[in-house]
């Protein structure tokens, strides 16, 4: 059986002095169907962010929207005053429904999504901030601009981005260092290939979300399918491992409810994968992309 300990993934230090194990925890998942409203099992969310300091995570990923509220409200119950824990949160999307995301990127928006989540998390400073998206209504300075001025006040300790270009990630250096960013990566979405080659260069942390994702590679008899039955574990757990293995640059923020996904997510850290292993599924994974991508 493999160890289940966040600490196997290796290390990453997050803008020169924040040391994290390179595997989080994505608090989406604790909330409604669509994201919405609270999780259908409190209790099973109270004990899966429970078990998340057990396993050696010690970042753990929200979002103002998640709920819209609930993970974070989640999160200050549970586990402040978070020792050794780092809480990561997002603002800047706001939510009308179920699965509905609208971009706001108003300065005094912006603003108000820190200082209410500082309110709900409890914090006196967010250790790690993201814009969750740039909003194209609203120039992209301006936004850059209200998120350096919320750093040089002491709100924020580091800032980073979600869902950005190379192009979006150096203009926005320009107003304030960008720690980190949070781009959707895994097996077969490789659209960011060049911002992970470009964080990896700059130091920059790199956030994958959904990095479990697999689609066609994890059906029955594939490669995928294979390399997972030989070494005793799930499809997803190698898709994680491989994600891991792919640069040490990389912090996945895998997302569940469950104890039980928690705990196979952060078996995976231990997963040996070889290097032929993990060269022929990137093979697979580029060519299943372009497919994708060609569709």
């Amino acid at each position: 059986m493999l160890n289940q300990d966040a600490s196997l993934s290796g290390s990453i230090t997050i803008g020169g002095d924040m040391a994290v194990n390179r595997l989080g925890f994505g608090a989406m998942r604790i909330t409604g169907d669509g994201i919405w409203g609270p999780p259908k099992n409190l209790d099973a969310a109270r004990a899966t962010l429970r078990r998340v300091p057990e396993l050696g995570i010690d970042l753990i990923d929200t979002a103002d929207s998640y709920g819209p509220y609930v993970s974070e409200d989640l999160i200050r119950e549970v586990l402040h005053p978070y020792d050794g824990l780092i809480v990561a949160t997002k603002g800047g999307l706001t939510r009308l429904g179920p699965s509905i995301w609208r971009p706001v990127g108003r300065p005094e928006y912006l603003r108000q999504c820190v200082l209410m989540s500082l309110r709900r998390l409890a914090v006196a400073r967010i250790d790690l901030w993201h814009l969750h998206r740039i909003d194209p209504a609203v120039p992209r300075d301006e936004q850059f601009d209200a998120i350096a001025q919320m750093q040089k006040e002491g709100l924020i300790r580091h800032a980073g981005l979600s869902e950005v270009s190379v192009e979006e990630i150096e203009v926005a250096g320009s107003f304030f260092p960008v720690t980190t960013v949070q781009n959707r990566y895994n097996l077969i979405d490789r659209k960011s290939e060049s911002v992970l080659e470009y964080c990896e260069a700059k130091g920059t942390g790199f956030i994958p979300w959904s990095p479990l994702a697999a689609g066609s590679l994890a059906r029955p008899g594939s490669t995928l399918a294979e390399i997972a039955g030989r070494l005793g574990v799930s499809s997803s757990q190698v898709a994680l491992a491989w994600v891991l293995k792919r640069s040490g640059s990389i912090l996945p923020i895998p997302g569940t409810g469950s104890t039980r996904h928690l705990e196979e997510n952060v078996a995976a850290a231990g997963i040996a994968l070889m290097d032929a292993d993990f060269q022929i599924l990137d093979r697979q994974g580029r060519a299943a992309a372009q497919q994708s991508k060609a569709a």
